[in-house]
């Protein structure tokens, strides 16, 4: 049991409107509903929030339709000028997913300053040294506390080399020597998978090294319900600060309630700087203020295999949301029994953005595809060495696969000198219509910028537009009535989902276009290798979806995805003739893009989708004719 011979207090930082948000919805909430929690919180004492970095900077106006800088200053104002506010930040990819030049960082945190951060927490997921340095000094020149992280997981397969007390104590033994300033260290553990031990001995070991005037926070989530034991032994080891929530926003896939915390270190002579007695009070107010958002139990619940597939809570959210939306929840099971392969080939580094979304999406294209079929872009990017240094070196057949197929030579530069001039595109595309080159604008459309992906759909230029994407979680009968979509060509009756089959199978359709019925004879052939009882069940089909049918020579090109996703290409236009296979469209989901192939040949007959646009499995993209 820990015992302070001396009553010290540890000092909270308060997730909730920040971590709290980002791990159970995803970061998607309107700012206006939690504004009045975080007002009370304020004038309850509360002195230092998370409040904006991370995904609660691209939320807002990916999925809120809202600019998350005024997001922030509405934030600034609710707890008036002397709080601190706290922002996360990805080293190389600041708060974007990709990397980033330096000057595309020094501009972010010139605004993060602007519009009210005091703190900048900044981490680097390969916990690579040279990205901390160069990434921390921008933060050291906007006038910042600079808190830099070591960050942490809990390896899921036997390893006395990386994600141990001593790995960790080098890193910032490495930063300490490099001059770098910084005011503050976090001990990070995204994915709530690091053992109390080694919160620990790696506390203890930095507080030996750290200057006495530095203090030493420590960050996890609960999601397999050791949060609370690994702060108890955080503080043991010498932790000064600490991450803590209130429900609804607590728990699960977020960080402990205060409630938890204040309760566990009765008697031990340590306490909270935080009044938990007002904490029934804050979550009435934000029970009230989410009361039309739909809460995930996937997100709001424990789940102990999280210590065998290190995935964040920030992370887990959005993903079972998307998963959700593209109805193939019934693959993350499958997805999470992936992880500890694609760990280890990738070398091992921390599951935290971006990297816990590399190693996701690899894992659900082995699902889909098949082991290193499709190579993730950004799991690729990094195994070929352009996020920096991997902790243990990569598979070799990986980096073999990674190269042939993104096309791409290994690399051992700088990742921020290899970096596409983000800050340049966005410039150009605000010119290009006509809109205000600020700082905000360039910077909301630069850090919305994904390699291949049409600007139109770039999330900064649709915000600018007046046409943001919002797709919030709330609960069903509070969700906006969609607008109704352009009148579409008549088109063929409605396909119809038969039976596995194994021989030709003879039938009659009947197709009525206004006053006009025609009556067809139609012969369906199996698919190839149907007839065989051994023949494998394909592994690339992200759900069931209609299969093909050609009626009177019109066959409709669906998403392979049986939920909503969003259409970001269409490679034909009517006219144009197909060769069966081809990749006529692609779509997105789990914010990756996937190919949408021609189930035939022919020429493309209709387009029924617009770019952007929503399909699923029964809402065809587009018809070929025979």
């Amino acid at each position: 049991m820990i015992f302070a011979p001396t009553q010290k207090k540890i000092r909270v930082m308060l997730t909730a409107f920040r971590d709290g948000l980002q791990s159970v919805f995803g970061g998607n909430v309107r700012v206006n509903d939690v504004l009045p929690a975080m007002q009370a919180a304020a004038a309850m004492g509360i002195r230092q929030f998370e409040f904006g970095g991370g995904a609660r900077y691209q939320a807002p106006y990916f999925y809120a339709g809202e600019d998350p800088f005024v997001c922030m200053d509405k934030m600034r104002e609710a707890v008036g000028p002397d709080a601190d506010l706290q922002i996360l930040t990805r080293s190389v990819s600041g708060v974007t997913l990709n990397t980033q030049r330096l000057k595309a960082l020094e501009m972010q945190a010139r605004l993060m300053k602007k519009h009210g951060t005091t703190i900048d927490r900044n981490f680097d997921f390969m916990n690579d040294v040279d990205n901390l340095v160069k990434t921390g000094q921008p933060i050291v020149d906007a006038g910042m506390h600079h808190q830099v992280c070591v960050a942490m997981m809990g390896l899921p397969y036997p390893s006395d080399q990386v994600h141990t007390p001593d790995f960790y104590i080098r890193v910032v033994r490495k930063l300490l020597d490099s001059g770098l300033h910084f005011d503050s260290v976090c001990m990070k553990d995204a994915s709530g998978t690091t053992d109390p031990h080694t919160c620990y001995e790696t506390a203890k070991g930095l507080k030996k090294i750290l200057p006495p005037e530095v203090p030493l926070s420590m960050h996890t989530h609960d999601t397999a319900s050791m949060a609370v034991a690994c702060y108890m032994a955080g503080i043991a080891g010498g932790v000064d600060r600490i991450d803590l929530s209130v429900r609804p926003l607590a728990s699960g896939t977020a960080q402990p309630d205060v409630r938890s915390m204040w309760h566990a270190l009765k008697g031990t002579g340590y306490s909270l700087d935080i009044d938990a007695s007002k904490m029934d009070e804050l979550e009435k107010l934000l029970d009230e203020g989410l009361k039309d958002y739909a809460f995930n139990p996937v997100t709001t619940s424990a789940d102990a295999r999280v210590v065998n597939f290190p995935m964040p809570g920030g992370a887990i959210g959005p993903n079972v949301q998307m998963m959700a939306d593209a109805r193939i929840l019934h693959r993350y099971g499958d997805v999470l029994a992936e992880f500890p392969e694609v760990v280890r080939a990738g070398g091992a580094w921390t599951s935290v953005t971006p990297g816990s979304q590399q190693y996701w999406l690899q894992a659900f294209n082995n699902v889909l595809h098949g082991r290193w079929k499709k190579i993730d872009p950004g799991y690729g990017r990094s195994v070929l060495g352009y996020f920096g240094r991997t902790p243990e070196p990569p598979d070799p057949e990986v980096i073999k696969i990674a190269a042939e197929q993104l096309k791409l030579e290994p690399f051992q530069g700088d990742p921020l000198e290899k970096a596409p001039d983000s800050i340049a595109m966005a410039e150009e595309a605000l010119r290009e219509r006509n809109l205000p080159l600020t700082e905000e604008n360039i910077f909301l459309v630069a850090s919305a910028i994904v390699p291949g992906k049409n600007m139109e759909l770039n999330e900064g230029i649709r915000l600018l537009t007046g046409k943001p994407k919002v797709n919030l979680p709330l609960k069903a009968k509070d969700k906006p009535a969609e607008a109704a979509p352009a009148p579409a060509p008549a088109a063929p009756a409605p396909v119809v989902v038969t039976p596995a089959f194994t021989a030709p199978v003879t039938t009659q359709c009947t197709v009525v276009e206004g006053s006009v019925t025609r009556t067809f004879r139609v012969t369906i052939e199996p698919p190839a290798g149907a007839h065989s009882p051994t023949a494998a069940a394909p592994t690339a089909a992200a759900a069931p979806v209609p299969a093909p049918v050609t009626t009177g020579q019109r066959t409709p090109v669906f998403s392979p995805f049986e939920g909503k996703v969003e259409l970001v290409e269409i490679n034909v236009k009517v006219g144009d003739a197909v060769q069966k296979g081809q990749v006529v469209a692609a779509v997105e989901a789990m914010k990756a893009k996937h190919d949408v192939r021609a189930p035939c040949a022919g020429s493309v007959v209709e387009i029924h989708a617009d770019l952007g646009s929503e399909v699923s499995a029964d809402k065809p993209i587009l018809t070929i004719g025979g």
